[in-house]
């Protein structure tokens, strides 16, 4: 049988994934998460979930071809609706906009719970996503920074907690100190700078209604950004 290789974003997904969990991988797609999980012996039961019959169709035929079907429950569902909460002890929501993945926690009041662990890796709007967590009492313990091609990718390990409030800088490069191991941080600051910059280029030649106050948010955090490189790189030294 053919070996199942996972692209680098989806293989630091998994290596979060504690050894003996339940998991539940909403968005699956091909259910390649939860395929290599149950080859290698990572975890006890999973669920793949997606909200089009199409993905959840390409799910069944990965699980047969690795035969594995057995060991996985698909469900059609919209987000963590067609989940019960004692099913599952980790929540795997990967590849789908930050705001997006904030909706479907937000609308499924169960995980609201310590005893959930939640690996997200949002593709996009990540700063939203980290304030929408804190803010709704969810605790980011571990943040990974991967690359795949040529994009920088996020990847969130939270917990419903008492996480301490986000700085603004925090909010949109994440929390960092000086025993923090993140290989890519460095040019994970720089590129959000050089986007931060790129607006507020582009928003100063603008003249519409609003562009002050959004000329002045990006100014905030642009200079909250270049504080958090400096301190970063003062402590690579």
């Amino acid at each position: 049988m053919k070996q199942l290789e996972l692209t680098p974003r989806l293989q630091v997904v998994a290596e979060l994934v504690v050894p003996g969990a339940s998991i539940a991988d909403i968005g699956t797609d091909h259910a390649y998460l939860p395929v290599w999980l149950l080859l290698q012996g990572r975890v006890r039961k999973a669920i793949a979930a997606d909200l089009r019959q199409g993905p959840l169709d390409r799910a069944r035929l990965t699980a047969r071809q690795y035969e594995c079907s057995s060991d996985i429950s698909f469900r059609l569902c919209d987000g963590l609706e067609g989940i019960s909460p004692e099913e599952v002890d980790t929540i795997v929501i990967a590849g789908m906009g930050g705001e997006t993945i904030a909706a479907i926690l937000d609308a499924a009041s169960w995980t609201r719970d310590e005893r959930y662990t939640f690996i997200l890796q949002p593709m996009s709007a990540q700063p939203e996503l980290r304030g929408w967590l804190w803010r709704n009492g969810f605790d980011i313990q571990k943040e990974e920074v991967v690359r795949e091609g040529k994009k920088l990718y996020n990847i969130f390990v939270a917990r419903f907690s008492d996480p301490a409030p986000m700085s603004l800088g925090e909010e949109w490069a994440g929390r960092q100190s000086p025993e923090l191991v993140q290989p890519g941080r460095e040019e994970y600051l720089a590129q959000l700078l050089e986007k931060t910059e790129r607006a507020i280029s582009g928003i100063s030649r603008g003249k519409g209604e609003g562009s002050a106050a959004r000329l002045d948010e990006a100014v905030r955090v642009r200079d909250a950004l270049i504080k958090m490189k400096e301190e970063w790189d003062a402590w690579q030294k």
